[in-house]
């Protein structure tokens, strides 16, 4: 098979092109193909051990996007305008520790491991729970699948801009707020999801007033 189908001009060209849109215009609107398209890119995208500690509701209704707006003061622009709106929820620890029932469906069901490489692979599991990572608080397990969930994120806001689809990622909101919310009006059991960020996705009102700026290259980079 042959990947290479974009330049790298193109690629980067869409990087430059991407921005944190702060304004939509409400009256241009992804069809559900280009919604689609981005949303598996999440479905793709890689996670540690494989196990997709994620999941994405699109919030199209707008009274519930209303709801969101006290909770999210880094929202309600986009809230208003955006074509779709996402919230990147993370597993919390009943669902990524090393002995969940969920990580062993992943295994046996879904990777479809035979019985033996599960025996290994949970005994890697564990031993990077305990030992490397010291994964040892609900806290540091659900930041540790943040983690994760970002690299959808990143996935999905590249692949967008490569679409020529503009988008915003927020973490302006005030977690456990946001939280009760989901869990009250949004049916989301906040046992075991927690909301690690929200992005919008639309086309933009304006092109941005200041050109994309960032630290020099040489600074971020060391060769050994």
């Amino acid at each position: 098979m042959n990947t290479e189908t974009i330049s790298r001009e193109d690629i980067i060209e869409a990087f430059n092109f991407r921005h944190a849109t702060k304004e939509f215009d409400a009256t241009k609107k992804l069809t559900q193909d280009d919604i689609n398209f981005i949303l598996k890119t999440a479905n793709l995208s890689p996670s540690s051990f494989g196990f997709e500690p994620w999941h994405f509701v699109i919030v199209q209704d707008q009274e519930l996007r209303e709801l969101l707006k006290p909770v999210a003061w880094g929202a309600p622009l986009k809230l208003d305008t955006a074509s779709h709106f996402v919230l990147g929820l993370s597993m919390k620890a009943p669902m990524v520790k090393h002995d969940a029932d969920y990580i062993m469906h992943m295994m046996k069901d879904v990777k479809q491991f035979p019985e033996d490489v599960i025996e290994m692979y949970s005994k890697f599991y564990r031993e990077f729970q305990e030992r490397d990572f010291d994964l040892d608080t609900d806290k540091k397990l659900f930041d540790w699948s943040s983690k994760q969930t970002y690299i959808a994120l990143g996935n999905m806001m590249t692949s967008a801009a490569l679409a020529g689809i503009d988008s915003c990622p927020i973490e302006g909101f005030h977690q456990e707020q946001a939280e009760a919310l989901l869990r009250e009006k949004f049916g989301i059991d906040t046992d075991k999801y927690g909301l690690s960020f929200m992005v919008a996705f639309g086309y933009r009102k304006a092109d941005p007033e200041f050109p994309k700026s960032r630290r020099a290259f040489e600074e971020i980079v060391t060769w050994k």
